[in-house]
């Protein structure tokens, strides 16, 4: 599984003339997690539809592994590259979910065996195994996101690209999205997430790609990007909540997790006295 992304000084200009995308490059390797971050209208999901071939560059290459995006069909991208939508509801079409999970493996031309293993594997994975047989209309709308993400899985692509995930999600959504991640990884998948959620991007990816007014403005680690003032600014993101308590209080930067901030208090601080 080598299924690199790359974007080559792409742009695209949807056909009302409005320019969404203006010379992004990106290099994703196989198997890495990365996460695109950035307001409303900044362009991302406009960067990874290029990526999966529902649109297609206006100027610059994008590849997937060895293909040229420009080369190839959605339905052909769609065996390497999947995407779950932001709104499920722009995804599901059938009456159950296991017919819906089902529809991709069948799809890609699995054999009977392996489409029941994939289908519920991906069903148990997205802990929706109890509603199998339900219609996903009938189900909470941040139930009917893991549907839509069992689909996609399902079809055992290379890469996998979720369009605000975390979007409707408490807690134990959260959590369960931080599992899946974890156990995509160790299949070697490559996991592109769209989020506005701050705290789960510093909880599960360790690449962030800021992305304002249609380009790349910062690519590189959590612990840089969150403590730098000028990126946020031009983003006009707001730093996970440990990252705002740290610079209220002058604690050094790179701190981004509860569990980071309670041990360097641990090592200022004996008996409520501080280290000298």
């Amino acid at each position: 599984m080598m299924t690199k992304i790359i974007l080559d000084d792409v742009s695209f200009t949807y056909p009302d003339g409005t320019t969404a995308n203006e010379n992004l490059s990106l290099d994703i390797p196989s198997g890495q997690r990365v996460a695109i971050i950035g307001q409303n209208g900044a362009g991302k999901t406009t960067a990874v539809k290029l990526m999966n071939g529902l649109l297609k560059p206006t100027a610059g290459e994008v590849h997937v592994g060895e293909w040229n995006t420009k080369d190839k069909t959605t339905a052909q991208l769609s065996r390497k590259v999947g995407y779950v939508f932001q709104n499920p509801d722009d995804q599901i079409f059938h009456n159950e979910v296991i017919d819906e999970v089902r529809f991709g493996p069948r799809n890609m031309g699995f054999d009977d065996e392996k489409i029941e293993d994939i289908t519920n594997w991906a069903i148990d994975l997205c802990g929706i195994s109890d509603y199998r047989e339900e219609n996903p209309y009938n189900m909470p709308y941040s139930m009917r996101k893991f549907v839509t993400i069992a689909s996609v899985i399902a079809m055992d692509c290379d890469v996998i690209i979720l369009d605000e995930p975390t979007a409707g999600q408490d807690k134990i959504g959260l959590a369960l999205l931080g599992k899946m991640l974890k156990e995509l990884e160790k299949l070697g998948k490559t996991v592109i997430t769209i989020t506005h959620d701050m705290e789960f991007v510093t909880e599960h990816f360790e690449r962030i790609v800021v992305m304002a007014n249609r380009r790349i403005i910062a690519d590189g680690k959590a612990s840089d990007i969150f403590y730098q003032e000028d990126i946020l600014q031009e983003s006009m993101l707001k730093p996970p909540a440990v990252a705002q308590m740290g610079a209220l209080l002058g604690l050094p930067k790179g701190l981004l997790h509860k569990s980071e901030l309670v041990a360097y208090l641990k090592e200022q601080y004996v008996n409520g006295e501080k280290v000298q």
